[in-house]
């Protein structure tokens, strides 16, 4: 098989050069061994709804049917590596190696795509992360991803943030290698749990702007300062803005203590999405009004009991509610608790 992925692989760079092919198609078995390959990099062209459901292990995600595909294909994939490309039965990926290729790119296609991986009994992961949608005063879709505890991905408009992105928490390790580069990092205090070096710099991009509290730019050496009552316009119909978080329960302030962190409140083309970061019920939440979508922190002694959440909860009146960054702190009786308020409960798995 090594002689054949040879052959393949020096195929391609004839045929391309004299342009009487762009790309090769090849079978299951074929692709397979191309792709364990080091000097083959893995795309999946698919929608990110569709990788979600599953996908080959260790594939970059670039949606072909994106206007920016090349543009995001070009600061991605080096131009001396072969691209294997794939999509659902192949058409898509098709597509995708014929607009690399002439961009200079040597491409393999996946005969028959994932279907036929599949067919063929070759493992697919499941799906990363659990994903709701909710659309915009306009009508465009914002898509939240559930990754870990605190960390939390949002998609709107081509635009990729990130929430408190980790690499590890406990036993678990988050793989990036599938998702886009970010072009907003946020990140809310210092703790390990909500402030990771190493993420930050694998989601990073010449042009992500970074967004922390003071302490967390002066720990990472970079990135815009805001203060509680802070705000800042990231781009058209992006406004964030700093909100307090702290604890304020006896015995438990110095976990964190008022005025050095931050919540947020991302107002998304009209859509605004409160992400509390680590608090209890404060005062300050009473000035928080028209919350669409809120994300609130429940594992005491760090952030909030389920009694505070509930609270919490019915001072915002948030539309849709997220319990999260839970721990092992049992969050299913607060859709009953809140019964009746108006207030959609979604539990996700954070954990």
């Amino acid at each position: 098989m090594k002689t054949f992925f040879t052959f393949i692989l020096t195929l391609l760079g004839l045929t391309s050069a004299c342009g009487q092919q762009s790309y090769e198609n090849v079978d299951v078995n074929q692709f397979a061994e191309m792709i364990s390959d080091t000097n083959v990099v893995l795309i999946d062209v698919r929608t990110d709804s569709e990788y979600n459901e599953g996908h080959l292990e260790n594939a970059l995600n670039l949606d072909q049917a994106q206007d920016d595909f090349i543009e995001k294909s070009k600061a991605a994939l080096s131009i001396d590596k072969t691209i294997a490309v794939y999509c659902r039965s192949g058409r898509r990926s098709a597509n995708a190696a014929e607009k690399l290729a002439i961009e200079g790119y040597r491409c393999v296609n996946l005969n028959g795509g994932i279907n036929a991986w599949k067919d063929a009994g070759k493992p697919v992961t499941s799906g990363l992360y659990e994903m709701d949608e909710f659309l915009t005063q306009r009508g465009k879709v914002v898509k939240f991803y559930a990754l870990v505890h605190a960390s939390i991905r949002l998609e709107y408009d081509g635009k990729e943030i990130m929430i408190d992105p980790v690499t590890k928490l406990g036993d678990k390790i988050i793989d990036y290698s599938g998702l886009s580069k970010a072009d907003y990092i946020i990140v809310t205090h210092e703790h390990g749990d909500h402030f990771d070096k190493e993420a930050i710099k694998k989601l990073s991009k010449a042009q992500t702007q970074l967004v922390m509290n003071k302490r967390c730019s002066e720990l990472y050496g970079t990135g815009s300062v805001l203060n509680n009552g802070d705000k800042i316009q990231l781009a058209d119909n992006l406004l964030l803005e700093a909100v307090p978080a702290y604890n304020y329960s006896e015995g438990h302030t110095q976990f964190h203590p008022q005025g050095r962190d931050n919540g947020y409140v991302l107002t998304i083309d009209g859509l605004r999405i409160y992400i509390a970061g680590d608090t209890e019920d404060i005062p300050e939440m009473s000035e928080l009004k028209d919350i669409d979508i809120a994300f609130l922190p429940c594992n005491q002694p760090y952030t909030m009991t389920i009694e505070q959440l509930v609270r919490a909860a019915m001072i915002i009146k948030p539309k849709v509610l997220f319990p999260y960054h839970y721990g092992r702190t049992d969050v299913t009786s607060i859709s009953r608790k809140l019964e009746g308020m108006g207030i959609d409960v979604k539990i996700r798995h954070y954990e």
